[in-house]
């Protein structure tokens, strides 16, 4: 690892990208999205036809349970294996990439594509690692992406780790020299995910941003920040994409069991490409994801709240408001001097335990208007969360160990990351 990254666990990588290639036939958005919409991935198939394309090189999670799954992945590593032997790919050596994605919303999000050190990230909830899950892990989620990713030569990221620097001291400056900087790619993205764009960092780049993140994780930085006396520090917090991440660390960690520990170090399965970007770019945007509880009777949960927290009241105040919304009953509930961080995990952590014990079901909402909607029916209850403040996240991730589940939205599935760079990884 470059010295001048090694305590910040992250580092510059040996990049492919494609030499030659149609980009905008070469870019597909990560597999996660419009799992329930085939006819999208079928468009993609159509538009990309035998053109080279990460399409061929990832399994799109519809297919994650498919009886065949075996021969998708098959099919992937062969293709893998195809593209490295058509020498499609070129390699920036050691390098940083500073990109600018254009979103659907024309909005312009910027970010680092670099490596992280899978040592310095832990998904288990109260680690006190520098590189931390932001929500709780679902544990068999892995093994199906471990599948597809333990025999592939080759990696394209969709995670995205957010940096806290309010200051803007790490990204920004390079934005503002763009003009002075090797420029990669420059193309449209299909299906309405806008545009992007991609450099190349200089070592004096580099260098700049390295001290600047060391900035960041200084531990007396962190506490006149957060207020939290001799936390551990947290410098990357996982924003999108974790299952892929943990995935990454669990191959890591089998490969460490037949691996001699003083060839870890130099296994390129050690490190994980990522898309860091900071919390405080303006194109990111966090938007508050509802609750609505089917099969319920109100007055009957609205009592077990109460009984849960015996000093909530009606109305707004001081501590934890939430909007309930009910057939005949549109209101607001409050939980002053709550134990943890979040409205959602005062609210959540009722809900987990009042649905195992009395039935009912829970699903997950965006928007007001359709939260309110459906709570509104009978046998249904709505709870409308308020959006996180971006301050919030860090601060929360260090306290309570991990953000209840769905706690926040960050951007429409057009606006996802698209695969674009590699990495070799066997």
């Amino acid at each position: 690892m470059n010295e001048k990254f090694a305590r910040l666990g992250m580092a510059p990588a040996d990049i492919l990208l494609p030499r030659d290639c149609d980009m905008t036939k070469w870019a597909v958005v990560a597999c996660d999205q419009f799992t329930s919409q085939p006819e999208y991935w079928e468009e993609v198939d159509r538009i990309v036809g035998d053109a080279p394309s990460t399409l061929r090189l990832i399994l799109p999670e519809s297919k994650l349970n498919d009886p065949d799954v075996d021969q998708h992945v098959a099919d992937i590593n062969a293709a893998m294996e195809d593209y490295l032997a058509r020498d499609i790919f070129r390699t920036y050596g050691d390098s940083i990439l500073y990109i600018e994605r254009t979103q659907s919303d024309g909005a312009v999000r910027h970010g680092l594509v670099a490596a992280v050190d899978l040592e310095r990230y832990d998904y288990t909830p109260g680690s006190g690692s520098l590189i931390r899950a932001t929500e709780g892990t679902v544990l068999e989620r892995i093994p199906p992406r471990v599948r597809v990713r333990k025999d592939a030569p080759i990696e394209l990221p969709h995670v995205m780790l957010l940096i806290d620097d309010p200051e803007r001291t790490c990204v920004e400056p390079i934005t503002a020299a763009v003009g002075s900087m090797e420029k990669l790619y420059d193309f449209d993205l299909m299906m309405g995910g806008g545009h992007l764009k991609g450099w190349r960092l200089t070592d004096g780049q580099m260098d700049a941003l390295a001290a600047a993140l060391a900035g960041l994780m200084d531990g007396a930085v962190q506490q006149e920040k957060y207020g939290l006396k001799d936390a551990a520090p947290l410098l990357f917090a996982v924003g999108d994409g974790n299952h892929s991440l943990a995935t990454a660390k669990t191959c890591y960690e089998n490969l460490k069991k037949v691996t001699p520990e003083t060839e870890w170090a130099d296994l390129p399965a050690r490190y994980a490409l990522v898309e860091i970007v900071n919390l405080h770019d303006e194109a990111l945007q966090f938007e508050a994801i509802h609750r609505v509880v089917f099969g319920v009777e109100p007055a009957k949960l609205m009592e077990a709240f109460r009984r849960a927290y015996p000093n909530a009241h009606e109305g707004k105040g001081p501590g934890h408001t939430i909007e309930v919304v009910w057939a005949g009953c549109d209101g607001f509930i409050t939980v002053p001097d709550p134990k943890v961080q979040l409205p959602v995990g005062t609210l959540q952590s009722f809900l987990d335990a009042y649905l195992k014990e009395s039935g009912g079901e829970v699903d997950y909402i965006h928007g007001d208007d359709v939260a309110r909607e459906l709570g509104s029916k009978s046998g249904n209850m709505g709870f409308l969360l308020p959006a996180m403040g971006k301050n919030q996240l860090f601060k929360t991730v260090m306290a309570d160990g991990v953000l209840p589940r769905k706690t926040f939205s960050m951007g429409h599935a057009a606006d996802k990351r698209y695969y674009v760079e590699g990495r070799k990884i066997r």
